[in-house]
């Protein structure tokens, strides 16, 4: 990747989680705000109907939080685990301090796509009871067994799930060589083949240094109050986090990587000089969401890491084995103003059609919604204001993706918000504990709408939010989404209305790649619209999104071409594929399969040619 020169402005400290003092650069004049528009589609919440109204997600003290420990975690992940068609859903839990006598303790959750908008909870039966200290979830085929796997980050020991293919799980964390992180703190993951070899590796990202021994109580320093009131303390009361890279010996089990690759120490040992001379020395990078895509197009997937109170990184892929951490200077780190953030959730789409994958990163109380667009030359831009997303800033946010809600072509914006302080309610002029989630749409020429008001009862709902996924679990051809709350059961927003214009869902399946097709790209023509994404692991809050590729196609009545480029280097090309439907392409094999409402054969041959 090319460094671009980012913006460098004073890098400004706060105090408390994520709160800091307004930037003394001028910030660029926001567009003028966007009339609020109607959405054209109602989200209603069917958790209870659909089965997960039991599904309490625990996260520490309900009316207070002592540590930093409580206030994170709740990844979610839509995956199909029994490869049935249907995406299944998956919950992370986590506990409290105090703990739960012995058989109440809760439980990650498994439930079962009924095919019917229904769920059953097939925990116990899959073998992934769990209790601990859950954070986030990753999914990929890890063995190449042609079933998607689960890796789910924790503080403390990881655990690596391989799908039996029967409909169970088991717990292969030590024998495949992921054991041995008790007392590390991890958070964001994702499984990415970063060396092009066919076998799937993994990332994991991780948060702060932390002890329960000796962890201080709220109001017991600098770092431990909120607006003047005590909260449980961090981050930057605590050391930051070491970043972990496993590869992937093809047979099943990792090596650690992380020194030899580079990701461990991002900037080594070495002070970042800012403006006004203000320098930040490396002390760990306090991460959170991970997200493995392909950034300058090279065909290699680089790794994006949003940071908490800390430049985020973005890792570029030496395409030797090794990374280079170039997040400043590539303009993606900071804000355009050159202040940290207090990053949580990140995505990445081509928001705008250009063909090159863009970053979109939600932040603590006081920053609104980053949106850094990738200006095609290894650089960045902070384009929140004039996208219409940097106004928002009194809320905390927590999930974040890209989604075409109304399969118009063009991805909009869900942010999953909730304040990770119960005492919040206590302090008079802030937003509370439980904040409301918010939808921006593409208005697709570089701008966002809040369209939150007008987009059905489901965005109404009020919950301090975490992790949020993506999926068409009902495959009736438009998105829905999954969002996980603290101490209280998840929301599941079924889209009414976003299958009235045309759609396409594209499931691919690697053979000389890996059998995920994790790094697979995906453009869809039609017409004069162009459409790319890219098939990832991991990205929201600690959460997973699901693996098939959806596509609105507005009023088109079909994709003109779609086109694969394979991390083995194939590139296979597709013309006339009619809309409405979920079609399967197989590496060198084509479509294999096609099925949906207006299924069609399977169509022209593919043309293919290797890079």
């Amino acid at each position: 990747m090319a460094v671009g020169l980012g913006c460098l402005g004073e890098l400004l400290w706060g105090f408390g989680q994520g709160r800091k003092p307004a930037p003394l650069v001028t910030p660029p004049r926001a567009a003028a705000p966007v009339k609020q528009l109607p959405a054209g589609v109602s989200f209603v919440d069917v958790a209870k109907e659909a089965g997960l109204g039991d599904a309490l997600i625990v996260g520490g003290g309900v009316q207070s939080k002592r540590y930093i420990l409580e206030e994170m975690g709740g990844g979610v992940a839509f995956l199909d685990y029994d490869n049935d068609g249907w995406p299944d859903i998956f919950l992370v839990n986590a506990t409290r301090l105090e703990g739960f006598p012995k058989g109440q303790e809760p439980s990650n959750y498994l439930f079962h796509n009924n095919q019917d908008g229904t769920f059953t909870d097939a925990t116990r039966k899959a073998g992934l009871v769990h209790s601990g200290w859950g954070q986030g979830v990753c999914v990929g085929d890890y063995n190449n067994d042609g079933s998607d796997d689960l890796f789910v980050t924790d503080w403390g020991d990881n655990v690596l799930y391989r799908n039996n293919g029967d409909g169970t799980f088991t717990d292969v964390t030590e024998p495949a060589g992921l054991s041995g992180t008790a007392g590390r703190w991890s958070t964001g993951c994702s499984f990415v083949d970063y060396d092009r070899d066919g076998f799937l590796d993994l990332f994991v990202s991780n948060y702060v240094t932390f002890d329960l021994k000796v962890a201080p109580l709220p109001g017991a320093s600098y770092y431990c109050a909120f607006m003047e009131v005590p909260v449980a303390c961090g981050p930057e009361g605590l050391g930051g986090g070491t970043n972990l890279l496993y590869h992937s010996r093809g047979d099943g089990t990792f090596e650690d990587v992380s020194e030899r690759s580079g990701v461990s120490h991002p900037r080594g040992t070495k002070e970042l000089t800012l403006a006004a001379d203000r320098t930040w020395r490396s002390v760990g990078s306090y991460g959170f969401a991970s997200l493995a895509a392909d950034f300058d197009n090279d065909g290699w997937p680089d790794i994006y890491v949003s940071c908490d109170t800390a430049p985020s990184l973005l890792y570029h892929n030496n395409r030797n084995g090794t990374f280079r951490e170039v997040g400043v200077p590539a303009g993606c780190a900071l804000s355009g103003q050159g202040s940290t953030q207090g990053g949580m959730g990140a995505a990445t789409a081509d928001y705008d059609g250009d063909g090159w994958l863009d970053i979109v990163k939600v932040n603590f109380a006081g920053d609104g919604t980053t949106l850094y667009h990738n200006n095609g030359d290894g650089s960045f831009s902070d384009l929140s204001q004039q996208a219409g997303l940097g106004a928002m800033t009194k809320y905390v946010g927590m999930g974040v993706d890209f989604l075409d809600f109304d399969n118009d072509g063009w991805p909009d914006i869900f942010v999953a918000n909730g304040h990770v302080y119960p005492e919040a309610d206590r302090i008079p002029g802030i937003a509370g504990f439980k904040q409301p989630n918010l939808l921006f749409r593409n208005l697709g020429h570089g701008r966002f709408a809040d369209v939150s008001s007008t987009a059905g009862p489901g965005l109404k709902i009020v919950a301090s939010s975490h992790g949020s996924a993506f999926a068409d679990y009902d495959n009736d051809g438009d998105l829905d989404i999954l969002v996980s709350n603290n101490n209280e059961p998840p929301n599941l927003l079924r889209n009414e209305g976003g299958n009235k214009r045309h759609w396409l869902l594209v499931k691919c399946v690697g053979t000389r790649s890996n059998r995920s097709a994790l790094g697979a790209r995906v453009r869809v023509v039609a017409g004069q619209h162009t459409q790319t994404e890219e098939v990832m692991s991991g990205s929201s809050f600690l959460s997973q999104s699901d693996l098939r590729l959806h596509f609105g196609l507005g009023q088109a009545a079909g994709a003109d071409s779609l086109e694969v480029d394979w991390p083995s280097g194939l590139k296979e090309s597709f013309r006339s594929v009619r809309a409405n439907q979920l079609i399967t392409i197989v590496e060198g094999r084509g479509i294999v399969k096609a099925q949906g409402s207006r299924a069609a054969p399977a169509g022209a041959r593919p043309h293919a040619q290797v890079r």
